[in-house]
């Protein structure tokens, strides 16, 4: 685990299961139609329950499929947060991915933002079934991370956390954060 402080907003990096968190958000690593089968969005379903799946049917319904630069949102259910952010990351081999990553991690931190939420959590976007390998996810998301907080220094996110469920992925957002950093 790693703790780091910029001006009013901390930043942990974990090693753990996001669907525990008590943060006022969890980020889903969505695809763009917010369909929820497998890996973590089938995980935060099953274990937030069927409000997450209705939710996200209405939003498609109402706004049309979702995008790297914005984010869907739906209520967490049995979750222990508030909300689900449903951030779509980037595939491995279209091109741009850290770049993506950074638009999605930045889209996200915006929306929670407008939700007056003050805490939130991140998984390691599209590092599961869309194949980008840990570290450049982790650069694609901590530099957006790390830019947000010190360009946003009065914002209203309080606490960001980033939870990876492997040993792995926690070794390669550490190694990249304290590149960022040093």
């Amino acid at each position: 685990m790693m703790h780091w402080m910029e001006a009013d907003t901390s930043l942990d990096i974990l090693q753990g299961d996001i669907t525990f968190q008590k943060t006022d958000a969890i980020v889903n690593a969505a695809n763009v139609m917010l369909t929820q089968g497998g890996g973590l969005a089938g995980e935060i379903t099953r274990r937030g329950g069927d409000v997450i799946r209705r939710e996200s049917a209405a939003w498609i319904a109402k706004y049309g499929s979702v995008s790297h630069s914005n984010p869907a949102y739906t209520h967490a259910g049995n979750l222990p947060c508030k909300y689900i952010i449903h951030a779509v990351g980037p595939v491995w081999g279209d091109g741009e991915e850290k770049k993506k990553l950074g638009i999605c991690t930045t889209a996200s931190l915006h929306l929670a933002e407008k939700l007056d939420l003050t805490s939130i959590a991140f998984p390691a976007i599209s590092t599961g079934i869309y194949g980008v390998p840990y570290y450049i996810a982790a650069e694609g998301m901590l530099e957006a991370i790390l830019a947000y907080c010190h360009t946003q220094p009065a914002g209203k996110i309080k606490e960001i956390r980033v939870v990876l469920y492997s040993k792995h992925a926690l070794d390669a957002f550490l190694d990249v954060f304290q590149n960022l950093t040093s």
